[in-house]
């Protein structure tokens, strides 16, 4: 297999029960670099980096790690890469220091070597003055934090990290981020699994979004923005009189019919493309999806549309109350495509 990538997908799938978690995902990760995989809880991204660390074994297809097959190399595999679990996996009546030396064994490390690289690993974490206390009475961000050291002890090729932030403190969550971005200018190849849009955009070389067991985009940041062009995001507040919901509807049918409307999705539900207007007259350049909090918009121009909004909210008895404009980003990408926000 080329040895040019670090990590190389072909056509990966895995049924469970005859769900299919993920179908025909591939995708190349090169040395040197982050790439993460974005997308909401239960669209593949667990599964995905399980079959990568020989812990599941796919329905069908093939990946190389270091050229290395999930299949037919495993043991090659599994001394290349080091995985950090979305479930902390650790002994917790063990101190940091126990801890690390118990997993240094199983990685076949012993002696003064593996003293040694327990000594560097704790510095690396952060935590060379809490290595005897146990583990218990670590925070969650320590806990994390060491769960990553135990990864980093046979010096990896590629780290694997499966949503490293969730249930954590905001300090936390960005040592650990500025940690994985430090390992990569290291030189270390990292896989990152996330649902956090912000994380993905922050630390990425590259980035696949993944739904529904599929990746449905692959790319650049900027190349995945340029998915739904030049657009504005609005997100705005919409205030209607009690009981009548109906309003939203209404609303939503009347925007519709604006200039330059191309399509209108309902967060979580159906998409409806607007059919008024030829190709020359309307530019595909307008989305609105609704959620119980308000209204997400993505426009062409937020200072051209943003007038006609109020107008017709007045006139149809609804008023806007607040409104935030953002350039587009991955969250716009993920609408456009599915219709519904990352997070739903």
């Amino acid at each position: 297999m080329n040895d040019d990538y670090a990590i190389r997908v072909r056509n990966l799938y895995k049924t469970f029960d005859e769900v299919q978690a993920v179908r025909d995902v591939s995708l190349d990760v090169r040395p040197g670099e982050i790439f993460s995989l974005l997308g909401p809880n239960g669209a593949g991204k667990s599964t995905t980096i399980s079959m990568l660390a020989c812990l599941l074994e796919p329905t069908a297809g093939d990946a190389y790690v270091m050229g290395h097959s999930i299949l037919h190399e495993q043991m090659a595999v599994k001394s290349s890469i080091g995985v950090v679990p979305q479930e902390i996996a650790l002994y917790e009546d063990l101190s940091a220091r126990e801890n690390l030396s118990f997993w240094g064994k199983m990685y076949g490390l012993r002696g003064e070597r593996l003293r040694q690289r327990i000594d560097e690993v704790l510095e690396i974490i952060g935590l060379a003055q809490r290595q005897k206390g146990p583990v218990a009475n670590f925070s969650g961000g320590m806990k994390r934090r060491l769960n990553i050291g135990v990864a980093l002890l046979h010096r990896p090729d590629v780290l694997i990290l499966d949503e490293p932030t969730v249930g954590i403190d905001p300090q936390s969550r960005r040592n650990i981020l500025d940690s994985v971005q430090e390992f990569n200018r290291q030189g270390m190849t990292v896989l990152y699994t996330t649902h956090y849009m912000e994380e993905a955009q922050e630390i990425s070389d590259h980035i696949a979004i993944m739904d529904q067991g599929e990746i449905i985009a692959y790319g650049t940041h900027d190349e995945l923005v340029q998915i739904v062009g030049e657009l504005d995001r609005i997100d705005l507040t919409l205030s209607t009189p009690p009981g009548q919901e109906e309003i939203r509807a209404a609303l939503i049918q009347t925007w519709r019919q604006l200039d330059r409307v191309h399509q209108v999705s309902t967060a979580g539900h159906e998409t409806i493309t607007t059919e008024a207007g030829s190709p020359a007259e309307q530019s595909p350049d307008f989305e609105a999806a609704v959620d119980h909090s308000g209204l997400t918009l993505l426009v062409g121009d937020s200072n051209l549309v943003l007038p006609d909004l109020f107008e017709t909210a007045v006139a149809v008895g609804a008023r806007i109350t607040s409104v935030d404009i953002q350039e587009p980003n991955l969250e716009a990408v993920f609408l456009h495509l599915t219709g519904r926000a990352l997070r739903d």
